[in-house]
């Protein structure tokens, strides 16, 4: 193919991507729909076993998705006040314990090479109980943010008590979806979500 091939090609195909938009935007369906798609592949993976099973997975997903976002948040929130308030050096000022808990688990993270992910952030192997451990021991720099230490241990307490139900796969009742989701939304509140 010719540069000024490859170069009609290339344009042909952004003014295609460009015009999409606007038809998508318009309600007409263009190429695949990922979310259709993925839904699909849900529901393959699932089909083989139970109804009820089935039905609960997809319930716990969701929660397992909202839990994903909110924990992950709040060490991002951690990272960023820390950072603007101890600077480039601020993981070395976090507490002994638990920066030494999360040393080891990245270094075992690290020796199971076989093990594909994410393991450069060290917040990443804190514990979710630790997560506000970081926060009390660093209070000075939430207590503009957060209403009080009691409000942030209920909080964070209830909801690893949860959490730990999720990462062992046991189905929660209703009442622990609401309060789970509760507590969350209090969170995202007061931090500005």
């Amino acid at each position: 193919m010719k540069h000024k091939d490859l170069r009609d090609f290339l344009f042909r195909g952004l003014l295609f991507e460009a015009e999409a938009s606007v038809f998508q935007g318009a309600g007409i369906k263009i190429g695949a729909d990922q979310i259709e798609t993925e839904e699909h592949l849900l529901a393959e993976a699932l089909a083989p076993f139970p109804a009820n099973l089935r039905n609960n997975s997809l319930e716990m997903a969701r929660l397992y998705s909202v839990l994903f976002a909110f924990e992950n948040h709040v060490r991002n929130f951690i990272r960023e006040t820390l950072f603007e308030n101890e600077g480039v050096d601020w993981l070395e000022k976090l507490p002994n314990k638990v920066k030494d808990h999360a040393e080891k688990r990245q270094k075992t993270a690290h020796d199971d090479s076989w093990l594909e992910g994410e393991k450069t952030d060290l917040l990443g192997f804190l514990d979710f109980s630790h997560l506000a451990q970081v926060i009390l021991n660093k209070w000075e720099y939430f207590e503009s943010i957060i209403p009080s230490q009691h409000w942030l241990k209920q909080r964070m307490d209830e909801l690893e008590k949860s959490r730990n139900f999720i990462a062992h796969n046991r189905m929660l009742l209703p009442s622990e979806f609401q309060r789970m989701y509760m507590y969350i939304a209090d969170w995202n509140k007061v931090v500005g979500l």
